[in-house]
């Protein structure tokens, strides 16, 4: 699909000619088309499930999303399919596991190996546009039109991710534990003045049904919130993580590892811990007002009642728990995150306590655009757990990671109240999740649960092959990497190197890959 630039569109706008027009599918007829759903769907960065005001956090303020909960239904245990952004928007937006795309972390992108579920409802006659941030990649046809839109990673990979065997320390990521407030506006509202002016001056005057796609960024850090909402947090409404005595130095070693990775395993002072905390929380705020302006907007223009509208995130936030910090885990407050639905024939009020994952949403898409879906989707539609029915989910959601600071490939099974944790060569975590939501006490040697843990793992088992996706993971980063040693000399593998992982540990990498030592 087309992409132009802010300029680009105003000037079409202008015209009256707006995009270009989508053949409508034989398939379906312009009075069906006419019938079917137009959708919002809001995917914010880094936003854990726990950090919302409709889940009971204590602090955090989110009016919008609250109203937003009490209009439709929440999916309680709803999973990204891996906590970094590049593989997790890959499997969200195919309906597939990242591992099946190739995507295993932020330097290996989609590569149009599935189609999104916007090439299948462009195909169907749906007007997709879009703004904001997808980590894709810019050189495929991903389904809608654009308007400043990004996919980071396709052109600046997180090259640490290519160094995991063993894990080396990224030079930058201490300095993020620490939050600040600005005085400008985030530029998620810039964002939401495109989103706003596509439903204003395009969206109500088509013929069409139509997908509009919003990538926020917030509350990815820096953890930086516009004064007015850190005030709100610092320093009277801010609290530390729950970290019990002793929990860090028994964390599971690939958490370990994790933590020297990221340069958190010696002490962060108080005071930065909460500056962090109140930082990301007052983004969380910003962003509900951005995404509540959105709803206003809708009904406004007379479009809510033929609108669903979805929020989700690609991903979580450990902030703190577990000793750790940012994404790359399956602990809940990494990989968990919201979901929330609402819109013409959605149920009101409803929770579902189903472990729902990111890879059903293409699924629930198709269904309500009444496209066919593929025979090869992961995913399966949410529209009857909606209306208290299991239908045909499995009742079970997977998560994986195979991104910077893993010493080996990770895998996750949720269902019911159990959670397994599958680490290829290591021992395993099992844990319930009703019981213990913190996720302290691991069952994995406890003999009275040894028929659930078997029960996950066999599940787990059916999924993929643990082993060898960890392994196809290991060699695409190494051909990656490679190829980087094969092309630039050492300077240059230097300058490529030294922005996350500091001079001094980039020159002895070059110089120990250049000279085939590594």
């Amino acid at each position: 699909m087309e992409r132009m630039s802010r300029r680009e569109f105003h000037k079409r706008v202008a015209l009256g000619v707006g995009a270009a027009a989508t053949t409508l599918s034989p398939a379906v007829s312009k009075a069906q088309s006419r019938k079917r759903p137009n959708i919002v769907f809001i995917c914010s960065d880094q936003h854990s499930y726990k950090y919302t005001g409709y889940n009971g956090h204590p602090f955090v303020e989110t009016p919008n999303l609250d109203k937003l909960a009490k209009q439709g239904v929440v999916f309680e245990n709803n999973y990204c399919g891996n906590p970094v952004c590049t593989p997790s928007r890959a499997s969200m937006m195919t309906g597939v596991y990242a591992s099946d795309t190739g995507s295993y972390c932020n330097s290996t992108v989609w590569t149009n190996q599935h189609p999104t579920w916007a090439n299948l409802l462009s195909e169907s006659g749906y007007k997709c546009w879009a703004t904001g941030k997808f980590d894709l990649h810019d050189k495929y046809d991903i389904g809608f039109e654009q308007i400043d839109t990004t996919h980071g990673h396709a052109h600046n990979p997180d090259i640490t991710s290519l160094f995991r065997l063993p894990p080396i320390a990224r030079y930058n990521e201490r300095p993020q534990i620490d939050g600040s407030s600005r005085e400008e506006p985030h530029h998620d509202l810039h964002l939401l003045q495109n989103a706003q002016m596509f439903l204003s001056e395009q969206a109500v005057n088509l013929d069409k049904p139509w997908a509009l796609y919003v990538g926020f960024s917030q509350p990815h850090p820096d953890f930086r919130a516009q004064k007015k909402y850190f005030d709100r947090y610092y320093p009277n409404r801010v609290d530390m993580p729950n970290v019990p005595p002793g929990h860090v130095e028994n964390l599971h070693y690939v958490f370990q590892q994790l933590r020297h990775f990221k340069r958190i395993a010696t002490p962060i002072e108080e005071e930065k811990i909460r500056r962090a905390r109140a930082g990301y929380y007052g983004m969380i705020t910003e962003l509900d007002d951005y995404v509540g302006q959105l709803w206003d907007t809708l009904e406004q223009t007379g479009q809510l009642d033929n609108t669903i509208f979805i929020y989700t995130s690609d991903h979580g936030e450990t902030l703190g728990e577990h000793g750790l910090w940012l994404k790359n885990n399956l602990y809940d407050v990494a990989a968990r995150v919201p979901l929330i639905i609402a819109g013409p024939g959605i149920p009101q009020g409803v929770r579902v306590s189903t472990a729902t994952a990111h890879v059903d949403l293409m699924a629930t898409l198709l269904e309500w655009a009444n496209v066919r879906q593929p025979s090869y989707l992961r995913g399966h539609s949410l529209t009857p757990l909606m209306q208290g029915k299991q239908g045909n989910h499995p009742g079970f959601a997977f998560c994986e990671t195979h991104s910077e600071g893993n010493a080996t490939g990770s895998f996750m099974i949720r269902k019911g109240d159990w959670k397994y944790i599958h680490f290829s060569f290591y021992d395993d975590l099992l844990f319930n999740v009703k019981e213990d939501p913190y996720e302290f006490d691991n069952r994995i040697d406890d003999p009275e649960v040894e028929d659930i843990k078997l029960e996950l793992q066999e599940l787990l088992n059916q999924q993929v092959d643990p082993k060898s996706v960890t392994m196809a993971a290991f060699e695409k980063q190494k051909k990656m990497r490679d190829e980087f040693v094969r092309t630039l000399d050492e300077q240059g593998l230097v300058e490529l190197l030294k922005g996350r992982l500091g001079e001094g540990q980039s020159r002895a990498l070059a110089h120990g890959l250049k000279r085939g030592l590594l």
